[in-house]
């Protein structure tokens, strides 16, 4: 006689006879607490970095210098996350190759991304992100404006370098908005299109995804998160006063 020994073993839904029915995307957590702080609050950051750096005044330019800083640790965070953090958060698992890419053109427009984690094109355009604040912060570090604002580190350098940096600085800052500007139109992609809120999933961590193989752990996003930020906030501090 033959045992049930699958009775209790989940099935897989079939359709016709012979075919299997492709998993059903499930709301799953993904995005690490530390990960969602970063963005949120690298977004108020930026703004409030952008409208004093476009107003100028004396106030202006000090909360613009502040915010500066603040973005140049929540970067230095997220390089550090992209290495030692939880799995959806390193960059060797969002970060794609030119064939990942390539196939994802050919799909971008005809159905939503239902992996965890980043899709090709959105990955690519955050870490460009990263690199363009990058420089923004560092030039910032050295601009001039020959009226009353300089950076901390302006005197360490000539006054022609100085002046070189101020004009990247100043350039660099279009640069991001374009990069924004397309950051902001994936996102209305997923929205209308795909009927897919990606602003939901930054706040609640969840999205639709057809599987999730490493599950996050609170602790270690607490704990080890919490770690990295105070070292990227003490690397700042010491740039800048030393």
């Amino acid at each position: 006689m033959q045992t049930e020994s699958h009775q209790n073993q989940p099935q897989q839904e079939t359709g016709e006879i012979g075919e299997t029915k492709p998993a059903i995307p499930q709301e799953v957590r993904i995005w690490d607490i530390p990960t969602r702080l970063f963005h949120w609050s690298l977004i108020s950051l930026v703004v409030v970095s952008c409208y004093t750096g476009l107003t100028g005044g004396f106030y202006e330019m000090d909360w613009h210098m502040k915010s500066g800083y603040g973005i140049l640790t929540l970067v230095l965070f997220r390089i550090l996350w992209g290495i030692i953090g939880t799995h959806y958060a390193q960059f060797r698992e969002f970060l794609p190759g030119p064939s990942q890419i390539k196939r994802h053109l050919t799909t971008a427009l005809k159905k939503p991304y239902q992996r965890a984690g980043h899709n090709p094109l959105g990955a690519l355009n955050i870490f460009v992100i990263l690199i363009t604040l990058l420089v923004q912060t560092i030039t910032g570090l050295f601009a001039n404006d020959d009226i009353f604002t300089e950076g901390p580190l302006a005197g360490k350098v000539s006054y022609e370098t100085s002046r070189w940096l101020t004009g990247i600085h100043e350039i660099n800052i279009w640069v991001l908005a374009g990069l924004v500007t397309m950051h902001l139109l994936a996102i209305a992609l997923h929205q209308f299109h795909f009927r897919d809120n990606l602003v939901k999933a930054m706040l609640t961590g969840k999205k639709k995804a057809k599987a999730i193989q490493v599950p996050l752990t609170l602790f270690r996003e607490i704990i080890l998160g919490a770690v990295t930020f105070a070292c990227s906030a003490l690397v700042v501090y010491l740039v800048i006063t030393y």
